[in-house]
């Protein structure tokens, strides 16, 4: 009964860490169609900068409402390393590869490989090893989402997919660092201290270019930034991370090869940009791949402190001999 049990507990969990991985999927699928709301009169490095120093705001007063505890020493260069990636990079490359014209529909699906990226990370990063399975059916969605960038670039690769290949290297850098940090410390806290710690910069900046340059605050612009700053930038890696922690890194950031398609979707609704045949057939051999990898094995090793010795006494003489496994 105890082991039926466990397996109960064990199956909820899992599925409980997949649906707040979900939610924080939906949540950043939003992300590009708002930012380029936002850049309908703003600056692409005031929304890159400005969306955190916004979200550093809302930050703090989480931070002091709960009496959060600092961070243990050994956890800020972690969160320093998050802070890079999903407070900087991703936010930063992307407004810009937006700003020199990419479409919100061509970015998904070029940052579409993000989910292979992070589970390579986890691998390296948090000792978690996939199944061959795993890395099967994780390279069939990455190849289906960069085989349609490629005929979507009639074949070649612009400055901004350029752009948009850095920021998905930056967020899985990111996602991996933060997922692992998750295991220890609640995933809202992990955005929030990271947050804090780009502040020094991202406060400063955002406040000269307010400033320095001339910003146009449309209603369609004011939505946009907003949304990238409370939303992307903040409330989604509640959820995120909280799954990342749940079901381990590598298995969560699969569920974002959704995250293309449904920004596709948004795109088409959100910018009227066109949605044909071609989209609707990545769309769904993305999702069998989504399948595929939920089906798989990922389990957490811990990386032991060395081969176990073990010693042996002979009846005879006293002698010992070792050996290792």
């Amino acid at each position: 009964m105890r082991n039926n049990d466990s397996a109960t507990d064990g199956s909820t969990i899992a599925l409980g860490g997949l649906g707040l991985a979900a939610l924080g999927v939906l949540v950043f699928s939003f992300t590009l169609p708002s930012t380029v709301y936002a850049l309908d009169g703003l600056d692409p490095y005031l929304i890159g900068f400005g969306r955190a120093a916004v979200a550093a705001l809302a930050a703090v007063i989480a931070l002091a409402a709960v009496r959060a505890p600092l961070p243990r020493r050994r956890q800020w260069g972690a969160l320093a390393v998050v802070a890079g990636g999903v407070v900087f990079g991703f936010p930063v490359l992307t407004t810009l590869a937006l700003d020199q014209g990419a479409s919100a529909s061509h970015s998904a699906v070029i940052v579409g490989v993000l989910p292979a990226t992070t589970a390579v990370l986890a691998v390296v990063r948090a000792g978690e090893r996939p199944s061959p399975a795993f890395w099967l059916a994780s390279a069939a969605g990455a190849a289906c989402v960069t085989g349609f960038a490629v005929i979507r670039g009639s074949g070649r690769f612009t400055a901004a997919d350029l752009l948009l290949f850095a920021a998905m290297v930056a967020c899985a850098i990111g996602y991996a660092e933060g997922g692992r940090l998750a295991r220890t410390m609640p995933g809202w806290r992990v955005i929030s201290w990271a947050l804090v710690v780009a502040a020094p910069i991202t406060v400063p900046v955002t406040l000269w270019m307010l400033a320095t340059t001339d910003q146009h605050w449309t209603g369609r612009a004011a939505f946009g930034f907003t949304y990238v700053a409370l939303g992307s930038m903040y409330l989604g890696f509640f959820a995120w991370y909280a799954g990342m922690a749940r079901v381990g890194i590598a298995r969560a950031s699969q569920v974002q090869l959704a995250q293309p398609i449904l920004t596709l979707l948004w795109s088409w609704v959100l910018l009227d940009e066109t949605i044909d045949a071609t989209t609707l057939l990545t769309a769904l051999a993305v999702v069998v791949c989504v399948a595929l990898t939920q089906r798989t094995r990922v389990r957490r090793e811990t990386t032991p402190a060395g081969p176990l010795r073990v010693v042996t006494v002979s009846p005879n003489d006293g002698t010992k001999s070792v050996t290792r496994k």
